[in-house]
């Protein structure tokens, strides 16, 4: 098996995406689902955020209030880091762990979703082939205003903060263009599906799994045998 990394900009379609890969049968990682379910209340992530934020970024039933909590961290470095130092490792944890799941259950590959894959770069060296999704500048900034009802200033500023695409772009494998209607980004998602499909990197990686365990099969064996030999 291998990952896939999905990434693009804020509001360029990622969830679009992902949602065609799981359409045609591919298992996925949406790591906004993952942050959600980090963030349950209750969680340690969760009261570690309610004390070190208090109860202004929870709703009165006890969720985090994710736009309340995005405009307290925007405009302070050191409150954002303390939110990714809460989240990140977690979130992580959570994907790596699903992502071995997978393995377990033969699945050839699955497309995970990492909105900063580049930016932290924590993510990188477990993605055999990276997508990056893309649509044009006044289409993302359209769709950010509307989907979080953000002023075009402050949309403005919530992109600039994320890597320009063009690097992103110049990083990927695979570029999906989402400026264009949902047949158009499925013809381009469905093709990078069959190129994927036709992989022989999953072949590979189960040879050398399997040699691995049988190395380790043998070499137990060898060392019981010789322990008993030993005794006698």
């Amino acid at each position: 098996m291998f990952i896939v990394g999905l990434t693009g900009g804020l509001a360029t379609g990622k969830s679009t995406v992902l949602s065609i890969f799981r359409e045609n049968g591919i298992a996925v990682i949406d790591a906004d689902e993952i942050a959600k379910k980090v963030l349950e209340p209750g969680t340690k992530a969760w009261k570690e955020l309610r004390d070190f934020f208090g109860d202004e970024v929870l709703l009165p039933d006890g969720k985090v209030n994710r736009m309340q909590l995005g405009e307290v961290v925007f405009n302070d470095v050191e409150k954002r880091r303390k939110l990714n130092a809460i989240t990140h490792p977690r979130i992580q944890s959570a994907m790596m762990k699903l992502a071995i799941s997978y393995f377990f259950t033969g699945h050839r590959y699955i497309v995970m979703e990492v909105p900063l894959l580049f930016e932290t770069g924590k993510m990188l060296t477990f993605m055999h082939k990276i997508i990056t999704v893309v649509c044009e500048e006044h289409q993302q900034l359209e769709r950010l205003c509307k989907r979080n009802s953000f002023s075009e200033a402050v949309a403005k500023k919530r992109i600039s903060c994320q890597m320009p695409l063009e690097d992103k772009v110049a990083k990927s494998h695979f570029v999906i263009d989402n400026s264009g209607d949902l047949a158009y980004t499925r013809q381009q998602t469905e093709n990078i599906i069959r190129l994927l499909s036709r992989s022989k990197f999953t072949l590979y990686f189960r040879a050398i799994v399997f040699i691995a365990f049988l190395s380790v099969v043998f070499g137990v064996g060898h060392l019981a045998y010789n322990v008993i030999e030993y005794k006698k």
